[in-house]
């Protein structure tokens, strides 16, 4: 499983420049797309998301121009995933078959514990969304919910720490988890994550990692730090 790494800076949601009227927005400029609306495509490629509530300015431009900029990505073998209900939208590789395209898109493979990580807020996700609520996590929780992963006899416990950390993070820089303002810890889930993992998926990986956990138990020598 891959996971798509976003640019270390957002794009600004400035407001239009004089003139947006013209195409030619710069010397040599041959592109037919609105000022806004090339904007919105850098934040898609940018990554990992357009939300109405974090892109305020930007949403509306991709709901208007949403043709336009389907057309561009297809042109990159790129996919536009755009979920009215959630005001979520994303871009991934088109599924192209046997065509021989290349890969645009920045990815680095999931870590066994990046995976149990989003697994578990996945399942978080569903509980709230089951009562009407927004999925909220906090950090000390994570640890203790995810101590049932830490090597047998905790021959490294520092180490599987770090790494835990280190997953948490990776889910902050990607939007997954939001930080909840003046509440140090408490971080909420984004519904993003509804759109990356089916029902169906947390199932076959929760049922992956009940074997792994009962191999655990037995003794069995499973190597948890495998790219999944």
């Amino acid at each position: 499983m891959n996971w798509s790494e976003d640019m270390d800076e957002p794009i600004p949601e400035n407001p239009s420049p004089e003139g947006v009227g013209d195409p030619a927005l710069f010397p040599g400029d041959t592109g037919s797309l609105p000022f806004e609306a090339r904007r919105v495509l850098c934040q898609l490629l940018a990554g990992p998301s357009v939300d109405a509530e974090r892109h305020a300015l930007l949403w509306p431009v991709l709901l208007r121009e949403e043709t336009a900029i389907r057309a561009r990505l297809s042109e990159l073998f790129l996919e536009l995933v755009l979920d009215r209900d959630l005001r979520v939208a994303f871009v991934r590789q088109a599924d192209t078959g046997e065509l021989d395209t290349p890969t645009l898109l920045r990815s680095s493979p999931l870590t066994f514990i990046d995976s149990v990580l989003l697994l578990t807020l996945r399942q978080r996700l569903a509980e709230a969304e089951a009562q009407g609520q927004h999925a909220v996590v906090e950090v000390d929780e994570l640890h203790a919910q995810l101590a049932v992963y830490e090597p047998p006899q905790g021959t490294d416990r520092a180490g599987f720490t770090r790494k835990l950390n280190a997953a948490i993070e990776k889910m902050k820089k990607n939007n997954v988890l939001q930080p909840i303002r003046g509440s140090e810890g408490r971080h909420e889930v984004s519904p993003t994550l509804k759109l990356l993992f089916s029902a169906e998926d947390v199932q076959a990986l929760g049922a992956v990692y009940r074997e792994h956990l009962a191999g655990q138990r037995d003794g069995v020598d499973a190597e948890s730090e495998e790219d999944e």
